[in-house]
């Protein structure tokens, strides 16, 4: 009877133990109810094994069933990762490569790699757009987009693998004009609280109720990176900012870097990952696109 136990059965397994009952289990599948608590029955008897406590209100592992969870996850795993590489070696190369790029990733790095990108695969169209937080992740969960560089949110989806690409160095900087360029020392979050930051907004609803790197209730909201340094340097707010980005107005004196308590003696950097379907990793170009970037940010670093 072993034999007989299917993907499907698994899959409705660890939906059920994923979502604490058996209605939710079959709102994410998409089935009823009925056809959840069957199809986790008919495992139970294949397998002579009591995954679930059906004796309360809700469903509850069982401690043979928590054991059996990870192996289950695992098979399901092992398929999934089977079935997306077959799905790439049918594939071949992609007729074309979508990506969506973290604002936050540094032109330098990414206009050398596509250079080189266009050099390698001159018949493979780029299709590339640039965004921040969760409108990074969006189309890749989507389908609309094969690969995303996302670093400005970082908390990863499940429905995604990552890959780890570089870190991008940041600042908290402000305008010369603002009250808080001509303090010395390290801000404490008290004085921070008294004047508006100036931080990116998602434009999609995957970060609702999560902020990062937030330390003031007073916020000015932008979508555009280009705009927020435009601000930043006019002295509406301060803000964190790619060390790249802002090297030459330091310089210049067009902008002042600010120390923070909780970030002292250094505003932590960002770091980007690569985000794929995991139903649709990386095919030739994408991955011979995600090793250069790899290579461009390592050959940066040594010069």
């Amino acid at each position: 009877m072993l034999d007989g136990v299917s993907m499907d059965q698994l899959r409705t397994f660890i939906a059920a133990a994923d979502e604490g009952s058996f209605s939710a289990a079959g709102r994410k599948l998409r089935r009823a109810q009925s056809v959840v608590s069957q199809t986790l029955a008919n495992l139970e008897a294949q397998i002579d094994v009591q995954l679930f406590d059906r004796t309360a209100r809700y469903p509850a592992l069982t401690e043979q069933g928590i054991a059996l969870l990870a192996e289950a996850r695992m098979v399901v795993h092992g398929m999934d990762g089977f079935k997306a590489k077959a799905r790439t070696i049918a594939e071949g190369l992609e007729p074309e490569l979508s990506v969506v790029m973290d604002v936050m990733y540094p032109m330098d790095s990414l206009t050398i790699a596509v250079g080189l990108f266009r050099a390698a695969f001159p018949h493979t169209p780029l299709r590339l757009y640039v965004e921040a937080l969760g409108a990074v992740v969006q189309p890749v969960i989507e389908g609309t987009c094969r690969l995303g560089i996302m670093g400005s949110m970082p908390v990863v989806p499940d429905a995604v693998d990552a890959e780890k690409l570089l870190d991008v160095p940041m600042m908290s900087v402000t305008g010369p004009s603002h009250p808080l360029a001509r303090r010395k020392g390290v801000l404490r979050m008290r004085e921070l609280e008294q004047h508006v930051q100036l931080v990116l907004t998602d434009r999609t609803s995957l970060t609702n109720g999560s902020t990062y790197g937030v330390f003031s209730p007073l916020i000015w909201r932008l979508a555009d990176l280009g705009a927020k340094h435009s601000f930043l340097r006019a002295g509406f707010g301060w803000g964190h900012m790619p060390v790249a980005m802002v090297s030459d107005d330091l310089a210049s004196g067009a902008l002042v870097q600010i120390h923070i308590e909780t970030y002292y003696p250094r505003t932590p950097p960002i770091a980007m990952l690569a985000v794929y379907r995991k139903d649709s990793p990386p095919g030739p170009a994408g991955r011979w696109f995600l090793d250069h970037l790899k290579q461009t940010d390592s050959s940066q670093s040594r010069a």
